[in-house]
């Protein structure tokens, strides 16, 4: 990758603390490569991408006066914000939205939130970009039960954006707490999803579902992932999200069952079910709940895709994929250690086989690195299938 122009946000700034440097680090290439060696495996592919540019989320802290108020992110170890205008990996709708919020706030002399006195209006606010249009969801957390708090922010803020709104809502964030988001999120106006075509099919982001910041590169994983699945596979999605992989899947496969437990993933995913032809749906099931508690979705299951928070998998998920694996299991890690973890759990018994092994640098300049692994059970055989053919905006290295 070319090097970035210098940031005038660092330092202070925490939020690129590898700003510049052209690949993951050396740590995280280490220890993929040593995963890789255990199973006779190759050095793994670091699938990249243009850095700047490329965060389509994010969440920014408000703080300061209505006069001069400061949106962007915490000073390492300080509860200080420091204001992150131009970002240069920030969506280039994303730091629009931030200055036109900036605007909105003074004109309205709306206060930031003050910790120490917790008293203000306006906390936080969840910028998320579309690729296909320069349009935001907004979401302005607000230190109160209801969108009064905020006064006339929220209007002058989309008056400021116009159509470049695509969904604006309000989210009560009232306690005393470093919890972001809280549990009510009201409608403002606009869309109540985002829409994105991600391998060629509609899935859709309520405003409190979990959504990948790089949404270029997290296309490249499910096409990926899609090219691991045999066709007419009956296929079992753990902590699936909107279901953003197991939707790609709906059309070749022979039946999908999709889990997942957050209220706004499974919001998402009933949208995109929903956009899908009635011969997909019908192959379509729900099993919604903790995973750990759903390990009943797995029946059936030939091919089982697994892409579970940073503390890994649920203990009695993974007992059940050790005791009865299914024929290929493909995991999306976020935790390099949890992975470990439950790679070494899973590879014990000797019933699975470590067959794969590559990373995706969803964080450029930090020290975080996704990892994509699949396990094939012992005696089963699937034909080698190469990786789809990727756009050449996209760089792949090894």
């Amino acid at each position: 990758m070319p090097s970035p122009p210098p940031c005038p946000h660092r330092p202070p700034c925490p939020g690129c603390p590898r700003y510049g440097a052209p690949s993951i680090a050396d740590a995280a290439r280490a220890a993929l490569t040593a995963l890789a060696e255990s199973a006779g495996l190759p050095p793994p592919p670091i699938h990249s991408a243009p850095a700047l540019g490329h965060r389509h989320r994010a969440r920014l802290a408000v703080r300061g006066r209505a006069a001069d108020p400061r949106i962007g992110l915490f000073e390492a170890g300080t509860h200080r914000v420091v204001a992150t205008p131009d970002c240069a990996v920030h969506h280039p709708a994303i730091n629009a939205a931030a200055r036109a919020l900036r605007e909105a706030i003074r004109e309205t002399s709306t206060p930031p939130y003050d910790e120490q006195g917790h008293r203000g209006a306006l906390r936080y606010v969840q910028l998320v970009a579309s690729r296909a249009s320069p349009q935001i969801q907004a979401v302005l957390v607000g230190c109160g039960d209801s969108s009064e708090i905020l006064g006339a922010l929220p209007d002058a803020f989309a008056r400021r954006m116009g159509e470049r709104i695509e969904g604006l809502f309000f989210n009560a964030q009232p306690a005393r707490s470093n919890v972001i988001l809280g549990e009510r999120t009201i409608r403002l106006a606009g869309e109540p999803a985002l829409c994105e075509r991600i391998a060629d099919v509609d899935v859709f982001y309520p405003p409190t579902a979990f959504g990948q910041n790089h949404l270029p590169l997290f296309e490249r994983a499910v096409r990926r992932i899609g090219a691991l699945v045999p066709e007419s596979a009956r296929v079992a999605e753990l902590y699936c999200g909107v279901g953003a992989i197991g939707l790609s899947l709906l059309a070749r496969g022979a039946s999908v069952t999709f889990n997942e437990r957050a209220p706004g993933g499974l919001e998402g995913l009933a949208l995109g079910l929903a956009a899908r032809p009635a011969a997909e749906r019908a192959r379509a099931r729900v099993d919604a709940g903790d995973a750990g508690e759903r390990v009943g979705s797995l029946d059936g299951a030939e091919i089982v895709i697994v892409d579970p928070p940073r503390k890994g998998l649920d203990r009695p998920l993974l007992e059940r994929l050790v005791e009865a694996p299914p024929a290929r299991l493909v995991y999306l890690a976020c935790d390099r250690t949890s992975l470990a973890r439950d790679l070494e759990r899973l590879r014990a018994p000797g019933r699975l086989v470590l067959r794969g092994v590559e990373a995706f640098d969803f964080f450029p300049y930090t020290d975080h690195v996704e990892t994509l692994v699949w396990l094939d059970r012992v005696g089963e055989h699937f034909e080698r299938v190469p990786a789809p053919d990727f756009p050449p905006a996209l760089e792949s290295e090894r």
